[in-house]
């Protein structure tokens, strides 16, 4: 029986575990939480720290191959156990360069391949570059940031008070015609497959990526070229597993690479129900180097989020659940976290239909019945 370590015990762990149960595959999941959505389908679990080495190395101890389904975790560990000969995938390398997206632009930079303009930020340096960049500008942390964390956009000059601390870079902000993705799957024998170029739109409130439309409505030639772009940036991180590949499509019709993701990926879901292969059983082809699967997509779809309702925190609360189900071709997924708070990420809704605006005007439909609330409320 193989078995496959997971560092992380969030929702993408789980459904990556769900995939995996079907191959017999044997899992282990380090939580930082528990219970917390993976820990309770795993085969095995730890409780611990996502930073801590004992915890780590007692993971990989009972797994052929490592992983992980965050990028917020100890790398010097992984560099450890990878001298000692412990499959991890993607490479310490990978994430240590992931973690920081500054190393990202640098990358991007030297291989030529397109991405806004962007510079570090010092004390001494701050005028001048709010100058340089006009307003609005996006300020983002180098290091922690993810779901819309670590992202602060600079409108007048009263936000330049308010900037972020710590190890920064200020960003061009860029007129978006729409935000893009490609999920990009590749294997140790490097073996490469696309998903579809999906759109995002995010929610004004929060920055989180809150519905994703496949296929993105786009040109051939615009799709075209994202692949191209998605598959470049998987090739210069010389990458094995499964990567979300996030890009500004712009006013002007250029397309930027905005940042990489190096695990399943939100814009990624949809593919459960909408593609021959989801990004989960390909993530575990890929890492397991098995043959990557088929990513055709079966039929246009649409993945909505649902996020705990804005002042409601506690113990879980599902409402509207009947009325949801009445909602045609919509597959519900919860992902099984105890607490919610505003705008946690709590599980997602996909549909299907013949056309995207079918698919989306279903999704939105379904969320509207359903609401994740507090048993206190």
């Amino acid at each position: 029986m193989k078995r496959l370590g997971i560092i992380g015990g969030g929702q993408l762990g789980k459904m990556t575990i769900l995939e995996a149960r079907k191959m017999d595959i044997h899992t282990c999941v380090l939580t930082s939480e528990y219970p917390s959505p993976a820990s309770e389908i795993a085969n095995e679990y730890v409780v611990g720290s996502l930073y801590d080495t004992e915890k780590i190395k007692e993971v990989a101890a009972k797994c052929d191959v490592l992983t992980y389904e965050i990028e917020h975790i100890n790398v010097e560990v992984l560099k450890e156990l990878e001298e000692q000969g412990k499959k991890i995938f993607p490479s310490s390398k990978v994430i240590e360069l992931i973690q920081d997206k500054s190393k990202q632009k640098e990358l991007l930079d030297r291989e030529g391949i397109p991405t806004s303009k962007w510079k570090r930020i010092t004390e001494e340096n701050i005028e001048e570059l709010v100058e340089e960049f006009g307003l609005p500008v996006v300020q983002k942390s180098c290091k922690g940031g993810y779901d819309g964390r670590g992202v602060f956009i600079l409108k007048d000059r009263e936000d330049v008070e308010k900037i972020i601390g710590g190890d920064t870079f200020f960003e061009e902000f860029v007129e978006c015609e729409m935000e893009i993705a490609v999920m990009v799957a590749r294997n140790s024998q490097g073996q490469m497959n696309t998903y579809p170029v999906v759109e995002m739109v995010f929610d004004d409130r929060t920055n989180i990526c809150d519905t994703v439309i496949a296929p993105a409505r786009i040109s051939r030639e615009q799709s075209e070229k994202a692949t191209e772009l998605a598959r470049r940036c998987v090739e210069a991180l010389d990458g094995v597993g499964i990567f979300g590949v996030e890009m500004f499509l712009t006013k002007d019709g250029e397309i930027l690479i905005n940042e990489v993701a190096p695990r399943p990926h939100n814009s990624g879901h949809y593919t459960i129900e909408a593609c021959k292969t989801s990004q989960y059983e390909q993530f575990i082809r890929a890492v397991m180097n098995y043959k990557l699967g088929s990513t055709d997509l079966l039929s246009p779809s649409c993945m909505i989020n649902i996020l705990g309702e804005d002042g409601y925190t506690g113990k879980v609360k599902v409402t509207g659940l009947e009325d949801m189900m009445m909602v045609d071709s919509a597959y519900l997924h919860i992902y099984g976290k105890k607490d919610t708070e505003p705008f946690r990420k709590m599980g997602h809704i996909t549909t299907l239909d013949n056309t995207q605006e079918g698919a989306l005007s279903k999704a939105l439909e379904a969320r509207e019945c359903l609401k994740v609330i507090s048993e206190n409320s």
